[in-house]
């Protein structure tokens, strides 16, 4: 069933997807059960942008038969786009003063501290550039004064 796990996918996880694949490899491919990123010969390679903990059981049951890779890309660099102010004028480009350092990545591994321990399973971080597009939206104004995240 081409396309299976892509319903809900945002544009990070599919561009570092398209990025992250070989020639050859089999993309949301359904194994066990469940919808596997990248398949590449014997390696099952699942990319993650966010949070382990919502992905350890699947990670947890794939490593024991299968050799697993989970991809984690960290934003080194982010700049924030604002598509339309609120006056009316066009779109704003700023550099966020927040940096992603590899650190941040152990707030992430306590969700998984026993995969970190079998042989199957591999751990690749990625140091990524990104943009972040945001957009007025007058109802939601007590939400981050009204700037919603369209896309990273």
């Amino acid at each position: 069933m081409p396309g299976i796990g892509l319903l809900n996918e945002k544009e990070l996880h599919a561009s570092l997807k398209q990025w992250y694949a070989r020639p050859g490899d089999r993309l949301e491919v359904p194994v066990d059960g469940f919808v596997i990123d990248i398949v590449r010969d014997d390696l099952l390679i699942e990319i993650q942008t966010r949070n382990f903990a919502s992905i350890k059981s699947k990670l947890t049951n794939l490593a024991r038969c299968h050799r697993v890779r989970l991809v984690y890309p960290i934003v080194q660099e982010k700049w924030i786009v604002r598509s339309a102010t609120r006056n009316g004028k066009g779109a704003i480009r700023r550099k966020s003063p927040k940096r992603g350092r590899m650190e941040d990545l152990f707030w992430e591994l306590v969700s998984i501290p026993q995969l970190l321990s079998n042989p199957n399973f591999s751990l690749e971080v990625l140091m990524i550039r990104g943009e972040e597009v945001r957009r007025y939206n007058e109802a939601k104004r007590k939400v981050r004064r009204g700037w919603l995240i369209e896309g990273r």
